[in-house]
């Protein structure tokens, strides 16, 4: 009975319902109607020729969007720990942002790792970076002898685990150059002997953002239970770094910059990336979007091999058609550009046919009637 819908219906869907009616146990009779009812479904799942994909895309997306809320999730008792969510965040993915409002990773860790709490917590305060700002009571600048002195917070740094030696070291790294040196007072950085006040203005911000510890970029951690496991929740993002450490679990962290998933894991991991990240978001507002829609349009985001947004410098760029992309934006620019090079335009797709008050080749637009006159030539 398979044999006869082998190439009617996919593999999968066949392979499917053949462990559902092992599991139902189903007798013969109500096979045949299963595979019949399976093949009625298929067909009507299917896009007919000259469907206009894109546009009803638009709309499955535009319609559930009116209805979204432009919140921010916060997490309690952590102010800088939150989450865009709603509209702005789908706006973010289709338009593939590179700075985001709020990046986050949850950063599962590996079995041995995720029950003790207090491993945890050793592990969540290993990836906080932590600024040289923060281990500094006060900053002065003494002109006359050309240094800055910063009076170093001595409990703080005792809390955090981090010895003098391991500040100086990482202030030398990031500050060629200057010369740097401990005091009893703290520490005292010495600029070029050049320097006027300015530049010495110009050491000091760069002194207070210096990694002493932790991962760079990733601002707050916070540990917390998810399913009889301890992860660990992060404002910021650093997905290559994260995954480089020995106690985190490579398969499960995950981060919402579908940019770093790219660079990290390659494209075919960003473009399940966009379908998560936008899916997550559609329903965590309550609404529902079927997922052929999500992945039509991640498909058409990194079809070229990068991630490439719903903008006029992404996907609007790519058209083939002149005409297509001068009617988006700045359409001089993009018909001299088109005529220095003598491109052509086929006219193979809607915009460019609307322009030129032409049918468009979709739906009763496809095909072309020709009419048979019997006797004449």
């Amino acid at each position: 009975m398979f044999k006869d819908y082998k190439g009617k219906i996919p593999g999968k869907l066949l392979k499917e319902l053949e462990q559902e009616i092992i599991n139902q146990n189903l007798p013969k009779n109500k096979i045949k109607e299963a595979l019949s009812q399976l093949e009625e479904e298929y067909a009507y799942a299917k896009i007919s020729p000259g469907e206009a994909i894109g546009m009803i895309t638009a709309e499955s997306f535009g319609e559930p969007g009116t209805q979204m809320t432009l919140n921010t999730f916060h997490f309690a008792g952590v102010a800088e720990v939150n989450v865009t969510l709603g509209l702005p965040r789908l706006i973010e993915i289709l338009d593939a942002r590179k700075l985001l409002k709020t990046p986050a990773m949850e950063i599962y860790l590996k079995k041995e790792y995720n029950k003790d709490a207090s491993k945890v917590k050793k592990i969540a305060a290993s990836i906080k970076q932590i600024t040289f700002k923060e281990l500094v009571n006060e900053f002065s600048l003494n002109v006359g002898k050309n240094h800055i002195e910063a009076d170093l917070n001595k409990k703080k740094i005792r809390d955090l685990g981090i010895t003098e030696t391991q500040i100086v070291k990482s202030l030398q790294e990031s500050l060629k150059g200057s010369k740097v040196s401990v005091l009893k007072a703290g520490i005292i950085v010495k600029a070029k002997d050049e320097s006027d006040l300015k530049e010495l203005y110009k050491l000091k911000v760069k002194l207070k953002e210096v990694i002493v510890k932790g991962i760079k970029g990733i601002s707050q951690v916070m540990p917390v239970k998810n399913n009889n496991e301890l992860m660990i929740i992060t404002a910021g993002s650093n997905f290559k770094d994260v995954l480089q450490m020995k106690e985190v679990d490579q398969i499960k962290t995950k981060t919402n910059n579908i940019f770093e998933v790219a660079a990290v894991l390659g494209i075919e991991a960003a473009r399940q990336s966009i379908i998560n990240e936008a899916e997550h978001v559609i329903q965590d507002q309550g609404l529902a979007v079927d997922i052929r829609h999500i992945m039509f349009i991640s498909d058409l985001m990194t079809i070229i091999g990068s991630v490439k947004g719903i903008t006029r410098t992404g996907i609007t760029r790519e058209k083939e058609s002149v005409l297509a992309r001068a009617s988006f934006e700045i359409p001089i620019g993009h018909i001299m550009n088109a005529a220095k090079s003598g491109e052509e335009d086929h006219l193979t797709s809607v915009v460019e046919n609307v322009l030129l008050n032409q049918p468009i080749p979709l739906g009763t637009g496809i095909p072309e009637l020709v009419t048979k006159n019997p006797g004449k030539k």
